[in-house]
């Protein structure tokens, strides 16, 4: 199964990935901003999420808010 962002683009381990929209991450008061920078995902198991760490936070999000970085 391979993993797309939101243009179709498919997505590997370790790749840069941009925010499409905000999200509000659910149990905390963070909200990561379009335009956001996110460096060194990690595929998981189901092609429509991501893992990936911000500071010391963990987070998974769906591919479908998420766009590759060039």
């Amino acid at each position: 199964m391979e993993t797309k962002d939101v243009n179709g683009n498919v997505l590997k381990n370790g790749d840069s990935v941009q925010l499409i929209k905000d999200l509000k991450v659910k149990g905390s008061s963070i909200t990561l901003k379009v335009g956001h920078v996110i460096k060194k995902i990690k595929l998981i198991d189901d092609p429509e999420n991501i893992e990936c760490k911000e500071g010391r936070s963990t987070f998974v999000l769906k591919t479908c808010f998420l766009k590759k970085r060039k």
